[in-house]
This record gives structure tokens, C-alpha cells and sequence, in this order.
């Protein structure tokens, strides 16, 4: 009977697909450089889409800048012209809005440290929503960082009072709109 020496036979399967390696370098070296370039234009397309979808919000947002037009909004929208407001007083932000975003829409960041922003439409902002923002945020915090609740509205006495002494700041629809005309230099309130 005719019996196979295991061994020898894989020795020379690897050695064979180690000179087709070898040999087709070139192809390898094309697939991988392919792959980064793959890799390298969708970030950047990532990249462009953002910063137009930024600079959109910052032209309408020259010509709107009253609370009755940001009532008029999406609240995804709402959530760009919040964050652009924000940027214009010198933070650097990132919106993750949407679903399981734990109540948490913007990210700001400024001076090291963090905030969090939920932004609302509404007429009135209960202390129910409050007490799960500061739910969302309590356990993120660091020292020094707080979060930011930002409304259309107003805020009930009872969320005002709940927010008191918690790394809460309320900004309702005035208190927005007066930050949007801010001037960045200037302004050291945010």
C-alpha cells in the first residue's frame, strides 16, 4: 500500500504557498494599499459630511437667530444649533443624539472638562426630566464638569429647585437666544 508522509506533505504546501507569497508580493502590497486608501476616504468623506453639515448650521443659524425659529426646527436640529451655539462660546462638541443616547444629546468640551447637554423643545420642562438627565450624567462626571439642560421653554419652580446645588445648569429659550448673540471674546458666563 501506498502511505503518505503527513510531514513532507504540509513542509511542501508551505513552502509552495510561501514562494506564491513571495512571487506576488506586488499583489499583496496593491490589496493592502487599496485597503488603506478604502479606509483613509471614508474618514475623510466622514469627516467632510460633518464639517458641511456644521457650516450649514452655522449659515442658517447667522440668519435665525431668534428662539421662534429654533421652535420651528426639528429636534435633531435643535440639537446642531445647541451645539453650535456652544462652539461659538469656544467649546469643542460632538452630538450623539438619538435613540439610547442616555439623555445625553451633546457632548462639550472646554478647558479638560466635559459637559453634557440635553436639549428639549417644550413649553415646560418637569422635574421628572431633570432628576433622569442628572441620572444619565451623575455617574460621568468628574470633578470641576456639570451637565447643561437646554430648553425652548421654561422650567417648572419645582425643577428649579431640584437643580439647585447639582452640577446642573439650567438655559432656557431667552437665556439661549442671548447666548447665541454672545460675542465668544467676551462672553465668560459659559
Amino acid at each position: 500500500m501506498f502511505e503518505i508522509n503527513w510531514f513532507e506533505t504540509i513542509k511542501i504546501f508551505v513552502e509552495i504557498f510561501w514562494n506564491m507569497i513571495i512571487e506576488l508580493w506586488w499583489v499583496w502590497a496593491m490589496a493592502l494599499g487599496f485597503g488603506l486608501i478604502i479606509v483613509f476616504l471614508e474618514r475623510f468623506f466622514d469627516w467632510l459630511e460633518r464639517w458641511l453639515d456644521k457650516r450649514r448650521t452655522q449659515k442658517w443659524l447667522e440668519k435665525h437667530k431668534t428662539l421662534e425659529d429654533w421652535k420651528k426646527v426639528s429636534g435633531k436640529e435643535f440639537e446642531k444649533i445647541t451645539a453650535t451655539i456652544f462652539e461659538e462660546l469656544g467649546y469643542k462638541t460632538k452630538i450623539i443624539g438619538g435613540a439610547g443616547d442616555r439623555g445625553i444629546d451633546v457632548i462639550a468640551k472646554k478647558d479638560g472638562k466635559r459637559y453634557f447637554i440635553q436639549c428639549k423643545q417644550m413649553n415646560k420642562v418637569s422635574p421628572s426630566m431633570l432628576r433622569d438627565f442628572y441620572g444619565s450624567i451623575a455617574d460621568r462626571l468628574k470633578e470641576g464638569e456639570k451637565g447643561f439642560f437646554v430648553t425652548t421653554g421654561e422650567f417648572t419652580q419645582e425643577g428649579k429647585e431640584f437643580a439647585q446645588n447639582k452640577p446642573i445648569e439650567l438655559i432656557n429659550g431667552l437665556e439661549l437666544e442671548k447666548m447665541a448673540k454672545e460675542d465668544k471674546n467676551t462672553s465668560g458666563i459659559y
